[in-house]
């Protein structure tokens, strides 16, 4: 009776403070937040509160996105979020309450929202010349392709700039088929490269595939050390890219695609030795290596500026979005002048892509990670709270596994562990428990039971802190 009292007790308080309290037995400890000892859960203080919103209800947007915007359109949580604000590592509904962001748009606000230089550098630039052409000379896309290109290894200086890391993963397979002159695509299983026509043919996830034409992509076992058939050794996943290569076509190829950390496919950091080999292997074949690093990229993992640099290799062409431009729609692809040549057989041209503001903005968001030293915090508070989760998969039998690097980390829900079985309903209910609470974390993975936290890269250790007692307590209550 005194455990369904405290319960009650607990309900009425605000979200975002809750008192454990108590000290039962502690086999009564792990089905009742109301036995722990006293501790505050409340979200670290901050200095900014947003104005009364004025606009319309969640209510009204979701009726108007039901009438007039694409059924396709899915959102989190039973009950929306209305995000009508956002400041640095957190977001306000439009009732004023305050959100920890962990998953930062989809690991695309990398600065933290609304970061004033970031800001600043796009509304100057938009009061001076918003969009022309590249047919005329404007500095903001040279300046900005020069200090992109400053932050890349080998030859690697000759800048394509995109809307999205779609259009990226587009460009750099036709460029790869170009230089070539093969057709075929090497990609791992479980990937995710965009959703255009030879963006989903390199995409290995039946639920983002439409049934329609998608040629000249071979699927290869993914080196998942956590589902993979070899655990983490990433030379025997590699094998199956030489059978690929020997079995499935001429001998030749155009490119081999991957990201260092899978994102869309559940935070999967590739097995160690994987890459290294599968380059080899490519190289030998003629084919040109591609790195995705839309959502890796830019300093998320904290060891390393990109994904590829963790596993010792050099890419042919790497291609980025999301956190290049801190939320605005921007992408790039990379390469050497020599593979960059092959675009001028035919005339390319993207009407959007480098225009003055979006560059302007990826410059500055350049600058802010080097002077706020976002990497290096990245490292650090990544690394705690890899700590503060694995603790937690000690402590919680749902929890099968914690990976990732930096602020790039995934939390894989399980039913059995050793079965591995996909605890789906589970991953929905902890998410739109911990929103009460205050944080917001995305999903991913085929099965959907994947937390991806992906904060903004100014995440501190007590937001850290805050994530990782909310989905304790969460967790505790089931």
């Amino acid at each position: 009776m005194a455990m369904i009292l405290a319960r009650k007790l607990l309900q009425r308080r605000s979200p975002q403070l809750l008192r454990w309290q108590s000290s039962f037995p502690q086999a009564a400890v792990k089905n009742d937040v109301a036995s722990r000892a006293a501790v505050e859960l409340e979200l670290p203080p901050f200095d900014y509160a947003p104005p009364p919103y004025s606009g319309p209800s969640g209510d009204e947007i979701l009726a108007k996105r039901r009438e007039y915007l694409s059924p396709s359109l899915f959102h989190f949580y039973k009950n929306p979020l209305n995000v009508v604000e956002g400041k640095k590592q957190y977001l306000f509904d439009e009732k004023g309450k305050r959100y920890l962001d962990a998953f930062g748009g989809i690991a695309t606000v990398c600065c933290g929202h609304c970061h004033p230089d970031v800001v600043d550098a796009i509304i100057n630039q938009t009061k001076r010349l918003q969009h022309s052409t590249v047919l005329y000379l404007n500095h903001a896309i040279a300046d900005f392709a020069q200090a992109l290109a400053s932050k890349l290894p080998g030859n690697l200086k000759v800048v394509f700039f995109t809307n999205s890391g779609t259009e990226a993963n587009e460009l750099a397979i036709m460029i790869a088929r170009l230089y070539t002159g093969c057709h075929d695509i090497i990609s791992l299983r479980n990937a995710y490269h965009g959703n255009a026509a030879g963006t989903m043919g390199a995409t290995a996830q039946s639920i983002w595939k439409f049934n329609v034409v998608q040629s000249g992509v071979h699927h290869v076992v993914n080196p998942d050390p956590y589902r993979g058939i070899f655990g983490s050794d990433g030379e025997k996943y590699a094998r199956d890219v030489q059978d690929v290569i020997n079995f499935g076509t001429s001998g030749n190829v155009a490119a081999f695609i991957s990201e260092a950390i899978q994102g869309v496919g559940g935070i999967v950091e590739l097995a160690p030795g994987y890459l290294p080999a599968a380059y080899s292997m490519v190289k030998k074949a003629g084919g040109l290596c591609i790195a995705d690093e839309v959502q890796a990229g830019f300093a998320r993992i904290g060891s390393h500026f990109w994904g590829f640099e963790s596993h010792g290799v050099v890419p042919d062409i790497v291609t980025m979005a999301k956190g290049i431009g801190n939320g605005i729609p921007l992408g790039a692809v990379v390469t050497t002048p020599e593979i960059a040549e092959v675009l001028t057989r035919r005339c390319y041209f993207n009407t959007f892509g480098g225009n003055p503001v979006c560059t302007a903005a990826g410059l500055a968001v350049l600058k802010v990670i080097e002077k706020e030293k976002l990497q290096q915090n990245a490292l650090l508070v990544g690394s705690y709270l890899k700590e503060r989760l694995t603790a937690l998969k000690d402590k919680y039998e749902l929890i099968g596994d914690v990976r990732g690097r930096g602020l790039m980390l995934g939390v894989e829900l399980v039913a059995d562990r050793e079965l591995k079985t996909p605890a789906k309903a589970e991953t929905l209910h902890v998410m739109d428990q911990m929103k009460e609470l205050g944080v917001l974390i995305g999903k991913g993975g085929y099965y959907g039971n994947v937390f991806r936290i992906t904060p903004p890269l100014c995440f501190t250790k007590e937001d850290a802190d805050f994530l990782a007692d909310a989905m304790d307590l969460t967790l505790s209550r089931m």
